[in-house]
């Protein structure tokens, strides 16, 4: 079967905004195409038929030796100056800048954590399964559980899920599905994406970042759980004790876009003081 590759969904559509992020939102994105939100679904439905318990551990199984490429960070966010992604109807920079965007964004509110503004120049970067030939619905987009029943704030979770078999699987199905009561999110299988892979990543090349800044890395596209309140029935305390951590990286994540780019030449320097400090030379990926 032919996949037809969207935008990215999960920057465009937002479940259940907050009144500051819908006071914001209207100044930098355009919810009202039909043309775009068509695209936007078309890209859901390919996710939510095709991420499944047996898809996602195929993902793993296929990228968890970390054999693609051996490269340092920077020369993995210098990957990303030819990812532009499709996803925003309001500006068309490479993702290069995001990711320098979120970071400065993070060190101005937070000027004494050096490693949460790396965890802003490090977030997206595992974006680069879309440069290997990745269909970006495996890789972009909101976040969910696989192996139960998706909530209601999974993004068109009424209408997307129909052609998913482990919708129909006894196993997977219920609310619980396969997972045990707050069994925490660490012993979920999280549908497949540049969130996971990045997380995965960051462990098998032994980043010596704070625990914040993994679960930051790995569930900031988790949506139906950090914004729409869902899935609480299967998170531990630990899990609620990072939430608050997860939500404000989320702020800089959306709300530090801007067409003003910033002077990556001179950002360099001090992000890569940072990259020596915490992930220092050529990393597998």
């Amino acid at each position: 079967m032919k996949v037809v590759v969207g935008p990215d969904p999960s920057l465009i559509y937002r479940p259940d905004m907050g009144t500051e992020a819908a006071k914001d939102q209207g100044s930098f994105r355009n919810y009202t195409s039909g043309p775009l939100l068509d695209r936007v679904f078309a890209t859901y439905k390919l996710m939510h038929t095709h991420q499944t318990v047996d898809f996602v551990r195929k993902k793993h199984t296929q990228f968890g030796s970390f054999s693609c490429n051996k490269m340092t960070v920077m020369e993995a966010v210098d990957m990303l100056d030819s990812l532009v992604d499709e996803s925003d109807p309001d500006v068309d920079f490479p993702n290069s800048f995001h990711a320098f965007q979120t970071a400065e964004g993070i060190r101005k509110a937070h000027p004494d954590k050096d490693w949460f503004h790396l965890v802003g120049l490090l977030h997206d970067l595992g974006k680069v399964l879309a440069l290997w030939g990745e269909p970006q619905w495996a890789v972009v987009g909101d976040t969910f559980p696989v192996g139960c029943r998706p909530q209601a704030s999974v993004v068109f979770c009424d209408s997307t899920f129909q052609e998913n078999p482990d919708l129909w699987d006894p196993r997977y199905s219920s609310e619980l599905g396969m997972y045990q009561p707050h069994c925490g999110l660490e012993n979920v299988l999280m549908s497949w994406g540049h969130d996971e892979y990045l997380y995965q990543m960051m462990r098998f090349n032994k980043f010596s970042l704070p625990p914040e800044a993994f679960y930051m890395i790995r569930f900031h596209s988790f949506y139906p759980w950090h914004t729409g309140g869902d899935y609480r029935h299967l998170c531990s305390q630990r899990d609620l004790d990072m939430l608050p951590w997860v939500q404000e990286f989320n702020k800089f994540d959306l709300y530090t876009k801007c067409p003003d780019l910033p002077d990556v030449d001179q950002l360099r320097p001090y992000y890569q003081e940072l990259i020596d400090k915490y992930c220092p030379g050529i990393l597998s990926w």
